[in-house]
């Protein structure tokens, strides 16, 4: 692309000196240059993958420049500009470019799809919209510390599309969240124009439907855009509230390097190369005669050698060794469980008041807990867990939500990257399915990517008995077990409810934390009144014996339980796993040494359910010591039904009575 020798953005430098104005030229060009740097190691080979942001690096560079250094910024894939301004050391960024070991994700994600807290950046996952939710998160915990500070998130004219856009936008603007949202219009998402992806005209009409203040400045216009993220910055610092921010620009390249822009009509990157905002703005000091032609080389030569040299260092790192143990340890933030005993005076207790006693205690120990969930203030939650909690602790602490679980689970992973904890309510886990995409590829592979932890626990009610229907009663935790990164709890008996959210809460990983709905007020049990924990990944023997063993949790422990006290001629060893993510399988081959029959009986589906995992293991484990098939006993591979008398067909109960009998003849 030919350099301009006519200007055509116009520039006010009205607040900028002649020093300032050298600073950001240097900051502007530094991109440019990596990036004319990267395109000739692509095609050699020496990286794998591009996304180009030439063209667009006055709102990169515009942005970052204009935030304190101590606020946090959430950029995507064409905001090398963002990275390089914060001063990332090169020799580091093109090591995550290579994939190598001293990169920030030691080989495990590409290009900028990581964080550093020492630069106050939080990365992207290619879905491009769960990014909005934890600036949310990030600009709470501020705004709760009152720290006037602000944060800025980036999202494109396509990623504004997407659902966790409205649902961060709106939260936002709901609790008042200081949070520049930063849209860079460039008019294309891929290949797709603007005309397909939305029908307003400008992002900015949106801000009156969301009650707050939009903003549209010329993105190509570095000093435009610092002097806008300024002002805007001077105003929510004060009064904590959210902007939309428009950035006007153009993609030069394509989304990234192989896709090519063969799509764009003939002769509109020619159009837009004449607002190319590194070259206008050389001109434009050049006719204020701040640079000159061997500044201009001066500075370009030091970035090309900073670049270089950078480069190679990168290049001559050796290639990661793969290390097995280093890659299963990454997986979970490290956590020593101290547990405490569960000393002093006992009360009994019903499962729900268990699970209320450990969020009021745990909300008293860490006063930089947040819960959230729908109607869970005043109202006390869909089934009154946190009943009596504002009184308690306030309306910032118990926080009512709209209705968007994406944005909300986002923003628990935004408190945690602030260095808060964050309980957050599934009205019913069934609705978790609309905030999937946060917990699966943005809370459980956080830490493994790039180090960070995810302080979250997500309260889960399920399960069936109250004739609720499929989308109120179906058992979902199949869907988490399946994640590495995850913690999975499943407590049957308000002992371990208590214990077992304690150390949830405690633990700086993302649990997931089942409860039975049925058994909120219809079990109950001696709990310590006191603070106690258990320890995560630990099952119990419920009821030892040797004729058989049952593997079983949640309400599956009491339909065991309830078979083994009508049946006593039967020695059964019930086995109550309490964690479904990691197991604790020793418990299991260990009672089937003994027993040498086993069963595994759960609530949820038979296809895919955890039981098949827990069969497979004892078969490639212990299979010198069966004396019968594993058998695995589960709910029906249908959605379950609301008619009460379908929901008993579709429930295991009685076919599980019908197992053990085939079992003990075998």
């Amino acid at each position: 692309m030919e350099i301009l020798t006519k200007r055509y953005i116009e520039f006010d430098r009205t607040g900028f000196d002649d020093k300032e104005l050298i600073e950001i030229y240097r900051k502007l060009l530094l991109p440019r240059l990596v990036e004319e740097k990267m395109l000739i190691y692509l095609r050699q080979g020496k990286i794998s993958k591009w996304f180009s942001g030439w063209g667009q690096e006055g709102i990169s560079v515009g942005c970052a420049y204009a935030m304190n250094e101590d606020e946090y910024i959430l950029p995507m894939h064409r905001n090398l500009g963002v990275f390089t301004t914060r001063n990332i050391p090169l020799p580091r960024l093109f090591a995550q470019f290579q994939g190598k070991m001293s990169g920030y994700t030691k080989g495990r994600d590409r290009s900028f799809h990581f964080g550093t807290q020492e630069h106050k950046l939080v990365g992207m996952i290619s879905h491009l919209g769960p990014q909005l939710g934890i600036a949310d998160g990030i600009a709470l915990a501020s705004k709760l510390r009152k720290e006037q500070k602000s944060t800025l998130v980036f999202t494109g004219d396509g990623g504004a599309s997407e659902g966790d856009f409205h649902e961060s936008v709106n939260v936002a603007s709901v609790w008042d969240l200081p949070v520049i949202f930063a849209i860079e219009n460039n008019a294309w998402g891929l290949s797709t124009p603007s005309v397909e992806q939305f029908r307003c005209k400008q992002f900015i009409d949106k801000g009156i439907g969301y009650g707050m203040k939009a903003v549209q400045v010329d993105g190509n216009n570095v000093l435009a855009v610092i002097k806008a993220v300024r002002e805007i910055n001077s105003e929510i610092r004060k009064d904590p509230k959210p902007f939309i921010l428009e950035l006007m620009t153009f993609r030069m390249r394509g989304h990234e390097e192989a896709s090519g822009t063969k799509y764009y009509p003939e002769g509109l990157q020619d159009e837009k190369a004449k607002f190319d905002p590194i070259d206008n703005y050389t001109l434009y000091l050049k006719e204020l005669g701040v640079l000159s032609d061997e500044l201009e080389k001066t500075i370009k030569d030091q970035h090309k050698e900073y670049i270089q040299e950078s480069f190679q260092t990168a290049l001559a790192e050796p290639e990661i060794i793969p290390d097995l143990k280093s890659e299963i340890d990454d997986i979970y933030a490290p956590h020593n469980y101290s547990i405490q005993s569960a000393l002093g005076d006992m009360s009994e207790k019903r499962f729900i008041d268990a699970i209320q006693d450990s969020l009021r205690q745990s909300m008293e120990k860490y006063q930089d807990l947040i819960i959230m969930g729908q109607d869970i203030a005043e109202y006390g939650g869909a089934f009154k867990v946190t009943e009596g909690f504002v009184e308690l602790f306030g309306k910032e602490r118990v926080r009512n939500t709209p209705i968007c679980e994406s944005a909300i689970l986002g923003a628990g992973l935004g408190l945690s990257i602030s260095g808060m904890k964050a309980v957050v309510e599934m009205q019913f886990a069934d609705f978790v399915s609309c905030g999937f995409n946060q917990i699966v590829n943005n809370l459980a592979k956080i830490h493994w990517r790039w180090g960070q932890n995810a302080d979250v626990v997500v309260r889960m009610p399920t399960g069936a008995g109250t004739a609720a229907g499929p989308f109120h009663s179906q058992s979902n935790e199949a869907w988490f077990t399946h994640t590495p990164g995850l913690k999975v709890v499943y407590p049957s008996n308000p002992f371990d409810a208590k214990g077992l959210l304690n150390s949830s809460i405690e633990d700086p990983n993302p649990v997931i934390f089942f409860e039975h709905k049925y058994l909120y007020r219809s079990v109950r049990g001696d709990i310590p009144n006191d603070y106690y924990t258990l320890e995560i990944g630990k099952s119990s023997i419920e009821k030892t014996g040797n004729d058989l063993s049952v593997i079983t949790y949640g309400m599956g422990v009491h339909w065991a339980k309830n078979y083994a006290a009508n049946n006593s001629d039967i020695s059964m060893e019930i086995i109550d796993l309490k964690t479904l993510l990691p197991l604790d399988l020793e418990t299991v081959f260990n009672s089937i040494r003994k027993t040498g029959k086993a069963i595994v009986l759960h609530e949820d589906c038979l296809t895919g359910g955890i039981g098949g995992e827990i069969v497979a293991q004892i078969t490639e484990i212990c299979f010198e010591y069966l004396d019968a098939p594993v058998k695995r006993v589960a709910s029906l591979d249908t959605p379950i039904p609301f008619n009460s008398s379908l929901e008993d067909q579709f429930l295991p109960v009685n076919r599980f009575s019908k197992a053990v009998s085939e079992l003990m003849t075998y």
